[in-house]
């Protein structure tokens, strides 16, 4: 099925947020079936073929959990979580479950479809790692970045900071902006922690490459990635 044909249910009962998540699914050239209960999404489930589901984890009806056990006992489809929750344990759990994601709101909408576009690569077996650039390949599937063709030994931080950094190279991110991408609970890191993170990161870039420097601080606003790196 082309990916503009691609139909997304999302089962959500918070109406700005299911709102939200339409238009911007939509925007990237999906349909978006929108559901509030359990029950109607199942029923979507058993009358259409859909291509992934946005499942909220606290429905008025059913647990989100339960829904999903229900879902896979009648088809595989890929299932992105979400929640209001971040803590592990209801991660894990979910993904135990057999969801392909995870998402803690509040999450921006491009965060959004771009979540969405990679567990459709991976369910489509797609998920071999992709060319950012010529010294750039991020690995989605494995969560992996490599840097001038050497995989980097990265932490969960880390990787999230340059996962963010790499996805609009030239893009100036504010530290708010990097602790809000990068950190379960953005509101107990301070901006010393995502300027320990920068440096940490540069070390092990300059350990490929030494002569280089894509990170770049942008004195009282942020850091970018450099565009021709």
């Amino acid at each position: 099925m082309p990916a503009a044909r691609q139909i997304i249910l999302i089962v959500e009962d918070e109406p700005p947020i299911a709102e939200t998540m339409v238009y911007a699914l939509q925007t990237e050239g999906f349909a978006a079936l929108w559901k509030t209960t359990g029950r109607e999404a199942l029923a979507v489930l058993a009358e259409q073929e859909i291509a992934l589901v946005v499942l909220d984890v606290g429905l008025p009806d059913i647990n989100g959990f339960d829904l999903c056990r229900e879902i896979r006992r009648q088809r595989k489809v890929p299932v992105i979580f979400l929640t209001a929750r971040s803590g592990e344990v209801d991660r894990v759990v979910g993904l135990e479950l057999g969801g392909d994601d995870y998402m803690t709101k509040p999450f921006s909408p491009r965060e959004l479809t771009a979540r969405v576009r990679a567990v459709l690569r991976r369910s489509n077996g797609e998920g071999e790692a992709a060319p950012v650039s010529a010294v750039w390949r991020h690995d989605e599937a494995r969560c992996r970045i490599s840097y001038r063709a050497r995989p980097l030994d990265l932490t969960r931080n880390e990787y999230r900071l340059l996962r963010t950094l790499l996805a609009q190279p030239g893009r100036v991110f504010s530290r708010d902006q990097l602790m809000e991408a990068a950190w379960e609970d953005p509101g107990a890191a301070l901006d010393r922690t995502v300027d320990a993170h920068i440096k940490l990161l540069r070390a092990k870039l300059r350990a490929v490459a030494p002569g280089a420097d894509p990170l770049v601080t942008h004195r009282g606003l942020g850091y970018s990635l450099r565009e021709e790196s």
